[in-house]
This record gives structure tokens, sequence and C-alpha cells, in this order.
């Protein structure tokens, strides 16, 4: 427990092990915002669901990265699950204790830095609760007691944000030209909850939240909340994802790269910290079963545009994922198919 952030971060300088190596550290340059990274009303699709799956498809192949407004998930629900969540982090630690581990295959646990604290170069300037999200009905049991209304706020939320998802992979179905459903059932089965709190940090320019990589699952929703800290890389240079009201970001993960058969991209992305606030995030991880077969779907793959990757599991990815260290050419490599 006293590894926890949270537990001593006000205590003075920053750590010689939260210093990232110099080709990773944010430095103190300014990143500013990025206007152009497209913000999608899903509202319109019931109006004009062409112009809609347009949107998507564009957004998820330029930048694989974008923000949803008029999703579905109402105002209260984002609140309430953001306030319960931060609610969490702020307890104190005796009323955590119990759901503290270093270990990786715990299925709810709090943790700090990264899966493997005692093997890692450098730790990371967060705390994490992480736990699964379906079967809700059996795993529900698992997450934690207090704040009281945790399981019943957090789960509302997870249907909500499931369905979501599963809309949005439909729209980029019917723009990729799959027939409907494909990436539902077992493609799209697991969901799994990743909330992260960065408390205040002495030095920002040397640590980071998250560093530089992309996620491995199919596709991911993220309540942000109010406070600024995740960017994107793209074309070279790193952009600052605004924080909007109600909104939910989109990330496509690696799995649905692959699927579309490099049609749609995956979006390396960071989190920097700052000095002033904490900031609390909530992720929703939709992916496959870890006995699904990944591989580029044959509808969108030809003599002229052969499969780029061979077919696998997906736990034989997700060990090459972690093993990597987030390194996306790495992580890929293993699967890609020589043409």
């Amino acid at each position: 427990m006293e590894r926890l952030v949270s537990s001593w971060c006000n205590d003075g300088d920053l750590p010689q092990s939260y210093i990232c190596p110099p080709e990773t550290r944010p430095g103190k340059i300014t990143i500013p915002s990025g206007d152009n990274i497209p913000v999608i009303n899903l509202g319109e699709a019931s109006i004009n669901r062409n112009n809609t799956v347009i949107n998507v498809l564009k957004a998820s192949h330029e930048f694989g990265f974008f923000q949803v407004v008029n999703h579905g998930i109402s105002e209260r629900l984002l609140n309430d699950t953001m306030k319960v969540v931060a609610e969490f982090f702020k307890m104190p630690m005796e009323d955590k204790a119990s759901l503290y581990s270093e270990d990786p295959n715990r299925v709810c646990r709090l943790y700090t830095s990264n899966t493997n604290y005692g093997t890692e170069k450098y730790h990371l300037w967060r705390d994490v609760l992480k736990h699964p999200c379906h079967q809700l009905e059996a795993c529900i049991k698992l997450w934690p007691q207090k704040p009281t209304r945790y399981r019943d706020v957090v789960g509302t939320f997870s249907v909500e944000a499931k369905k979501l998802g599963l809309k949005i992979l439909e729209l980029l179905c019917d723009g990729l030209g799959l027939e409907s459903g494909y990436l539902e059932d077992d493609m799209s089965e697991t969901l799994l909850l990743v909330a992260n709190h960065y408390p205040p940090c002495p030095d920002p320019s040397l640590t980071l939240g998250l560093p530089k990589h992309c996620d491995p699952n199919l596709i991911t929703i993220l309540l942000q909340g109010a406070t600024y800290g995740l960017q994107v890389f793209k074309d070279g240079q790193w952009i600052g994802v605004r924080p909007l009201p109600n909104a939910l970001v989109v990330n496509i993960g690696l799995q649905l790269r692959i699927v579309s058969n490099n049609k749609l991209k995956s979006a390396e992305h960071r989190v920097v910290t700052n000095s002033k606030v904490a900031r609390t995030t909530v992720g929703l991880f939709i992916g496959s079963c870890d006995d699904s077969i990944i591989e580029p779907a044959k509808s969108l793959t030809s003599a002229a545009e052969p499969p780029l990757y061979r077919p696998f599991r997906y736990r034989e990815f997700l060990s090459y994922h972690f093993a990597s260290m987030g390194d996306t050419e790495l992580t890929l490599q293993p699967f890609k198919v020589s043409i």
C-alpha cells in the first residue's frame, strides 16, 4: 500500500525511480490541444446514418482517435461515475487495503504504476483500479464495496458504455463493408474497466502517467473528465485531446487495426501529469475472448490487397503486447505476413 503514489505524493521532490528516460520525457514544451481531433455527433445517426458512418470511418482511418457527443449516455450517469470513482481513490488507505495487490493475475485489484512494479525500468505517476465487467452478475461481487454506490453506478455505466461501443463497431462494419454483427459475440465479448488516478506531480516535465502506446484490444471508451492530460501522436507530433463536456473519447485498438487489414488506424497515445490538480479517468476496454482467432477480415483482402497479418489467438497477441512494454511495432512484428 505504501507504494501507491497517492499515499506519499505530497512528500517533496519527484523520486529518481519516476524519472523517465530522456527520450520519453514530456519536457516543458506546451502541447496544444488539437482542434482538428474529430468530434462526432452520434445523435445524427438517427437522421442521417450514412453521414455518421462516413464520419466515424474517416476519423478511425485518419486518427484512430475521436470524441463522441450525443452518444446516449446521460450526463447524470457520466457525472455519477466520475464522482464515485474519484471518491474511491480519495478514501483512507485502510478502506482500500483489501483490494491492493501486486499479483497481476488477481481479478480485481488496486495497484500503482504498471503491471509489474518490481521489474519495470521506471515507474509511472498513477494509481490504478482494474476489474472485469463481463459477465456483470458474477464479477460485480469482486468489485469495491466502498463507496457504497460504486457497484450500482459503475455497473450501470459499464452496460451503457458496452452498448455504445457495439454501436460504434456496427457503424464501422457498415463503413468497411463487413456483414452486420461481424464484430459482435466473441470478437467483442470481454469488457475490462481501468480507472486511472494521477495525483498532482512535483515535476510533470520528467515523468508520465502513461507512456506512448497503443491499446491492444478492439476499441476503448474513455471518460476523461474535465482535466487535461491525454495526448495523441500524429504525423510526428503530440496533440492534446481537449476535454469536452459530456463527451467520451473513442480509441481504435490494435485488434481492430488488424481485422481491418490496416484500413483503420490505432493511434499511439500517452498521458502527461500536472502539478496543480489530480486527474481521474475511467476507461472501458472492449476486446475478444482469449481463444478467439484474430485475423484480417476475408472480405477486406484480395490478390491486390493480401492479408497483412497471420491468424492468431488473442491470448498469444496479449502476451507479446505486454512483453514489448507498449512498443507497437515490436508487438505487431511476430504477426505480420511477409509480402
